[in-house]
This record gives structure tokens, C-alpha cells and sequence, in this order.
């Protein structure tokens, strides 16, 4: 006897709430401010302790300070206040709290951030005596005094006509600016002007005006789904039988086939903080010296510390360099020493000179 089938009609299932696709339950994120600040915060950039997590990126945490200003904390640079950011062109400016810029600039370390300078220039920074720079040459003021003034220029002949006089090179170093100068520019410079910084990733000049969000929601009613899941299906199988083809026909004509390079394979964006200093055993061995009244400090150094651009003073405590003999505030150079591991006048790594030690012949 042959089977029948039922003619009765299933009742239709009406779904009422819409169903959310998404990979993990997220709350908008919304643009936060500090106080009647005017820049807005929002993805990649988040409020620490308002915003979640997922609404920002590692290392773009902001926080608001006193008279509604925000904060950026970079990795071994310190904090520094955020005048603007610009989403569209993905910028951000900043400028230091102590109102001396060019001294941070002095220990301006970007690497284990998120962030590189929109345009980079080597400057060459000088000590000279005040009374013969009054006149002459524009001096940094936070880091002159009454004997001694600092200037910056991008000029390296010029730098060298200055320093063949009464002035000494303190270092020459690669700086953020918001424009490079003419090769041909022969002035100092005040080196106030804010630090731009830009990222690289995310690439979100397209993000939402509302915020942006890590985790991207979809709905689809229930009718929608029943329909969009068998689509995706097909062109998913589709696209596995295409692959698959197209990798047969590749071994039959290169049964040998090359390595791939995967070195430009793109990388998801999380900064890694590399210390490439010395070991606080090794920076510990180097000598320390609490400095006497009217004691003449040791080997090739003047009165000033390189790093601080402060004088010696008794009571000091400095620590020197064997392999060069330049000696700097012990807190100044340990700091140092901690993320590079060579000497930022001589430019002389400790570690290479052991090496080459180790490798003459006796």
C-alpha cells in the first residue's frame, strides 16, 4: 500500500525580534569628551575607565586631567596633552604639560606605540655661552639660563660653523616636526611647535561618526535569514570548488612548487614593546661618583649633563661610561641605558665593544 503524505500545512514561526549576527554582544560606543573639551573621543581612540574595551584600540587610551584636558601616556615618553585629533586624516597633535617641549623632544621614544611622526627631521642641539647668543641666534628658553643656551637647527653646516667656535655639540637626533625645513635654512629653531603623530592601523578614515565599534552587528529578520543563509552557502561552496580547481591546475604545472614569502602578509595591529637597552647588572657595574665641591668631572665632559641640560652641582651622583668615559646624572643615563644600548654622545654601544674585545686575537 502506497505511503501518503499529509497535506496539512505547518503553521508558520512569526519572528517578532529582529536576530543579531555578530560575533560578540557590544554595547554602542559613543563619543566621550573631557569636560567642554572640544575633540571628541572616539574608535580607535577610548575614554579609560568610561569606554569599554572593545571600543578602542591597544595603546589609544585617553584620560581626562584637570581643566578638561586629555591625556596620552607613551611608552617610555611619559603623558603628554592632546591639542587635536583628526580622524579623516588620522592625526593627532600633541604638546607637554611642563611647557617644554624641546626637553621631552630630547627623550622622545615612539617605538612600543601605536604612533609615527607625520614628518621627521634630524636636528643638531648646541651649548653655547648666553652673552655670545643674545644677539645672534634664537635660544630655547626653558633650557637656557643666565650662562648657558641651547639652540636646535636643521642646518648641519651651520651647526658646525657654530660649534668651531665657542659652542659644543650636545647630540644630533631625529625629531617629529609638523614640516621639514629647506636644506638650506640657516636659523635655530624654538622647536615649540606640537608634536604630529599618526597611525598606520587601524585605517579608519571611514569610521562611523558615532564612534565605530571593533565588533560589527548585522540584523536580519527571521525571514531574511532563512533566505540570506542558503545564498551564502552556495557562493561559499562555489568559491571552496574555484579554489580547489585552481590550486590542482597550479601542481599540475609546477609539481615543485616555490616557498612563499610571507613577509608583506599583513599583521593585525598589536604594538610590541621592544626594550633593547642594557640589563640593570651591567648598568649597575658601570661607576658612580657623588661629586665633592669644585670636583672636576672625569674624562671628556663638561658641566652640563647631556641628557637634562642641567649643571652639576655638589652632592650629584653621575655615572660614567668606561668604554668611553662620558659621564651623565646616574638617573639620566640609568633611564637611558634602560632603552638604548649605546652612549648618546659617542654613539658607541658598551655591547659591541665587548664584542669586538672578545673576537681580537691575544
Amino acid at each position: 500500500m502506497p505511503l501518503m503524505m499529509s497535506t496539512r500545512k505547518l503553521p508558520l514561526i512569526e519572528t517578532r525580534e529582529p536576530f543579531i549576527l555578530s560575533t560578540a554582544a557590544a554595547e554602542p560606543c559613543s563619543i566621550a569628551r573631557c569636560g567642554k573639551n572640544k575633540v571628541p573621543i572616539r574608535f580607535p581612540f577610548r575614554q579609560q575607565g568610561k569606554q569599554p574595551e572593545n571600543c578602542g584600540y591597544r595603546g589609544f587610551d585617553l584620560r581626562c586631567g584637570s581643566q578638561d584636558t586629555i591625556y596620552l601616556d607613551l611608552p617610555y615618553s611619559g603623558e603628554f596633552y592632546v591639542r587635536d585629533i583628526n580622524h579623516l586624516d588620522q592625526q593627532i597633535s600633541l604638546y607637554d604639560p611642563g611647557d617644554c617641549l624641546p626637553k621631552r623632544l630630547l627623550g622622545l621614544n615612539l617605538p612600543g606605540s601605536p604612533f609615527v611622526p607625520v614628518f621627521i627631521q634630524n636636528y643638531t642641539f648646541l651649548n653655547c655661552p648666553t652673552q655670545v647668543t643674545t644677539s645672534r641666534f634664537n635660544a630655547i628658553d626653558c633650557l637656557t639660563n643666565s650662562t648657558n643656551s641651547v639652540l636646535a637647527t636643521s642646518s648641519a653646516r651651520l651647526a658646525n660653523r657654530i660649534a668651531s667656535s665657542s659652542c659644543r655639540i650636545i647630540t644630533v637626533l631625529s625629531i617629529p616636526v609638523p614640516w621639514q625645513a629647506k636644506d638650506d635654512e640657516e636659523f635655530t629653531a624654538a622647536l615649540d611647535a606640537d608634536i604630529q603623530l599618526t597611525w598606520n592601523a587601524p585605517r579608519c578614515g571611514d569610521c562611523k561618526e558615532q564612534g565605530g565599534e571593533k565588533v560589527r552587528v548585522s540584523k536580519f529578520s527571521g525571514s531574511s535569514l532563512c533566505i540570506t543563509l542558503p545564498a551564502i552557502s552556495e557562493a561559499i561552496g562555489i568559491a571552496v570548488f574555484a579554489y580547489c580547481q585552481d590550486r590542482c591546475n597550479r601542481a599540475r604545472r609546477n609539481p615543485y612548487p616555490m616557498q612563499v614569502d610571507d613577509s608583506t602578509a599583513e599583521v593585525l595591529p598589536q604594538p610590541v614593546i621592544v626594550v633593547t637597552g642594557l640589563d640593570e647588572s651591567t648598568i649597575e657595574s658601570y661607576e658612580k661618583i657623588v661629586l665633592a665641591e669644585c670636583q672636576r668631572i672625569p674624562g671628556p665632559n663638561h658641566s652640563t649633563c647631556p641628557i637634562c641640560l642641567s649643571e652639576y652641582l655638589s652632592k650629584d651622583t653621575i655615572r660614567c661610561i668606561p668604554e668611553c668615559r662620558h659621564c651623565f646624572h646616574a638617573e639620566c643615563i640609568d633611564e637611558w641605558l634602560w632603552m638604548n644600548s649605546m652612549c648618546p654622545m659617542s654613539r658607541k654601544s658598551p655591547l659591541e665593544e665587548d664584542a669586538s674585545s672578545r673576537n681580537d686575537p691575544v
